[in-house]
């Protein structure tokens, strides 16, 4: 085994689809003999394990490698993801300092790249992918905090928003079998995990593509929640295009499901939306969330939008912000458009003026954001004097409190809680009483077993 006792460091980037990739790579060359260390100057190989969606990630993950190249020049260096996918030929004739190269396909062939690497070979791959699809998701080692895990359930997205590269990086929708989902689940849960979140481009459209039905993803979110053991499940990302219709009655139904809608609105006025090559418009959106409000008056909404599409800052983008106000949504991400190569928008939504545009964008985005900061914070004090469970993050204990997160806040993207507290431990459920909003977020104690919830 030519890598047996190779140290390996991960240095992820992007989002959390990403994430479980680099994990994928992770157990298959532990399996072929490799240790994991968490330290980049420990490692034999990095792996910069890239974003390629827009034009700002493309330059930090490039920024990255660079960096890492520079500080740890004792590694070989092998830049993997969607930015190898989507530009392999480019980066591996203009990214001579590379080691390898390699796509986010077929990830077992990384234990192929870097034994030639390691035995005098420059790679650059980007195989398909196999037959039989990402079927078994293995996992041995988990990039997420102590007590949280993503679970993917399918790849690649049969949705063809005009400005999006996702199906240029990662093709049509592919998704797992369910069987492969329960089976992952079950392993995650007696691994000690309390904190499950179903993670793909679209987790409604799973199953789509095998018959055209639509309740494929409801039926595997039941069976999840049916599983035995202590554990929720947060989900990450429905397009509000394949929203179902029956989701807040099944949310309601279990107690392990957290009433947690991730939608991506991406806009509201209908006129940039079709313009986007996307259904719905304010009302329906609105419709939307009451729908679910109506069923779940305590779900929590996150949501992202894309700023200067379409130069959108005129009645347009006064209509979003009238929206953002109205549909008092918890979390709100934004993006500003980055015209994309190969994308039907990248063809006929031709910019005049790029640097007027980013400049527009950046001062719209900027008021999004105060209104939303008002309004997320909002949101927030309704769980002041509530108990709610928090997931230990990261104990501090020089400060006697830790850093966690309670239910309604998905990692990494959501605020924190901060627990005052002494020898709690990372991955540790804990109950606790809400007694502070703090910008974006909140602040609390431990409640002893009998306290009013």
């Amino acid at each position: 085994m030519a890598l047996k006792g190779k140290h390996i460091y991960v240095e992820n980037l992007g989002c959390a689809k990403n994430q479980v990739d680099a994990e994928v790579m992770l157990h298959e060359l532990e399996h072929a003999g490799c240790i994991v260390v968490e330290q980049a100057a420990d490692a034999d190989y990095i792996l910069v394990n890239t974003c390629g969606f827009i034009e700002s990630a493309r330059k930090e993950s490039i920024d990255s490698f660079f960096s890492l190249k520079e500080e740890f020049p004792q590694a070989s260096i092998v830049v993997t993801g969607c930015l190898s996918q989507r530009y392999a030929n480019e980066l591996g004739a203009d990214l001579v300092e590379a080691d390898g190269i390699f796509g986010n396909r077929n990830l077992r062939d990384i234990v192929n790249v870097l034994e030639k690497i390691e035995n005098g070979e420059r790679m650059v791959a980007t195989p398909e992918y196999p037959a039989i699809d990402r079927e078994y998701d293995e996992r041995a080692t988990l990039l997420s905090f102590p007590g949280s895990a993503y679970l993917k359930i399918s790849e690649g997205c049969d949705h063809r928003c005009r400005y999006c590269a996702i199906p240029l990086i990662r093709g049509s929708l592919r998704s797992r079998p369910q069987k492969a989902i329960i089976e992952e689940a079950q392993r995650l849960i007696v691994s000690g995990i309390k904190e499950i979140n179903l993670i793909a481009q679209d987790l409604a459209s799973y199953g789509k593509e095998w018959d055209g039905k639509t309740d494929h993803f409801t039926k595997l979110l039941v069976e999840l929640a049916s599983l035995e053991g202590d554990f929720r499940i947060r989900m990450l990302y429905i397009h509000p295009d394949t929203f179902p219709s029956d989701l807040p009655e099944i949310v309601a139904r279990y107690p392990n499901i957290i009433p947690y809608f991730d939608i991506p609105f991406q806009h509201a006025s209908k006129q940039v939306l079709r313009a986007m090559g996307r259904t719905g418009d304010t009302q329906s959106y609105l419709h939307l969330i009451e729908t679910i409000r109506s069923v779940l008056p305590d779900a929590t909404f996150r949501s992202t939008f894309m700023l200067g599409f379409t130069n959108d800052s005129g009645e347009a983008f006064e209509e979003l912000e009238q929206f953002i106000i109205k549909a008092r949504l918890d979390w709100v991400g934004t993006f500003i458009y980055s015209r994309e190569e190969g994308t039907p928008a990248y063809k006929d939504n031709k910019i005049a003026d790029y640097r007027k545009m980013i400049k527009q964008a950046k001062l719209d985005q900027k008021r999004l954001l105060d209104v939303q900061e008002s309004i997320t914070r909002e949101r927030l004090s309704r769980f002041v004097g509530r108990t709610v469970e928090v997931l230990i993050e990261e104990p501090i204990e020089q400060e006697d409190l830790a850093i966690g997160r309670m239910l309604h806040q998905a990692p990494e993207v959501d605020g924190s809680t901060v627990v005052m507290a002494r020898d709690l431990l990372a991955g540790q459920l804990v109950r606790c009483g809400i007694t502070k909003v703090n910008g974006n977020d909140l602040e609390a104690v431990i409640v002893r077993n009998g306290a009013n919830s």
